[in-house]
């Protein structure tokens, strides 16, 4: 969006200001007393110089609006009354135009309706003070004019300045979307070439023998078929020591679950090696007949939680007995720093 310095703003509206100062010194000599007519410049003189401050912010501050408001009032009572309204006074009549940029100034800086309160000030004592003829000779139509349209640039351009915000968020949106988009078809990618790395000289045997297996062919397939599943849902718990790990575990008997939920998907490079490493390391040590390896929840300091179930004595069930409930052969919380990795392993 292109965008208009501030500093060359405040320069322009600060050459008219003094520009209309100029004119009121200049024109002195026309009132009955130039007291009213000076104390009026000096007023007008700090209301603009507040008005245009460099560090003030866009919006301006409410109790300046109603000063500049009580200064438009004041201006024309102190000149006009130094003048007779039924004559033309030439430039002595500075405070037309004055006001009008003071409420110009009011307005683009976000006080829209109190600029048009000042303006309405000068209009109503122009017809009072010199019948409203006045209006368009005096210039206070012109002063009007400006008025309002700063109004109206003013709201066009905090609307395209909305606009464009709405825009630059939507575009840093589609931007995440279409980033999470590719990272998901890469991650399908990679599963999918990891799956069929697994799967594809089974599958090509199978054919190859019209789907007829034998025992061990089938338990073969059943291995694979689980480590299928540890793909899709173990997602960042697997790399190449942990899948060893469980097929060694699950050709030995036991059985593994391992669910991820999304938790460690902010940890990257040596972090995550490190544990996943540590979780491969847990399953090899292990002689549960059940493992389960499981991500913590969000905001938790660990990142991985590993229990092993050993099950029941079947002595007892055979004698008839009530078989106990499986013990726990491991648990173990693996954290997510490294550094507490390595002294849980000392």
């Amino acid at each position: 969006m292109i965008t208009v310095p501030r500093g060359l703003v405040l320069s322009l509206a600060a050459m008219f200001s003094a520009y209309h100062v100029v004119l009121g010194f200049y024109s002195l000599t026309q009132p009955r007393s130039p007291v009213p007519a000076i104390l009026a410049l000096v007023v007008y003189g700090v209301a603009t110089v507040l008005s245009l401050w460099p560090a003030s912010p866009i919006r301006m501050p409410l109790w300046l609006a109603y000063f500049n408001i009580a200064v438009c009032a004041m201006l024309p009572l102190l000149v006009g009354s130094q003048l007779d309204g039924s004559v033309d006074n030439g430039y002595a009549t500075w405070y037309v135009a004055a006001v009008g940029t003071l409420m110009t100034i009011t307005a683009t800086r976000r006080r829209p309706w109190l600029a048009g309160v000042g303006t309405a000030a000068l209009v109503v004592h122009t017809v009072f003070w010199a019948g409203p003829a006045a209006l368009g000779s005096m210039g206070v139509i012109g002063s009007v004019v400006w008025v309002a349209v700063a109004v109206i640039l003013a709201r066009a351009l905090a609307k395209a300045g909305r606009d464009a915000r709405q825009y630059a968020l939507a575009e840093q949106e589609a931007t995440e979307w279409q980033a999470a988009q590719e990272a998901h078809l890469y991650e399908r990618q990679v599963r999918l070439a990891q799956t069929i790395r697994l799967a594809a000289p089974m599958l090509r045997r199978i054919i190859d023998q019209g789907g007829e297996l034998n025992d061990e062919q089938r338990q073969e397939s059943r291995y694979l078929e689980a480590a299928v599943r540890d793909e899709i849902r173990g997602r960042k718990l697997l790399n190449d020591a942990v899948r060893d790990a469980v097929m060694s575990a699950r050709r030995r008997g036991a059985i593994v679950t391992l669910l991820d939920e999304g938790s460690i998907d902010d940890i990257r490079g040596a972090e995550l090696d490190s544990v996943l490493n540590t979780l491969a390391s847990a399953i090899d040590a292990t002689t549960a007949d059940t493992i389960i390896a499981r991500t913590a929840g969000d905001g938790s300091a660990t990142a991985v939680t590993v229990v092993g179930l050993s099950s029941a004595d079947a002595k007892l069930s055979a004698l008839g007995q009530e078989s106990p409930e499986p013990e726990v052969n491991l648990w173990l919380e693996i954290p997510r720093n490294p550094v507490l990795i390595a002294r849980s392993q000392r």
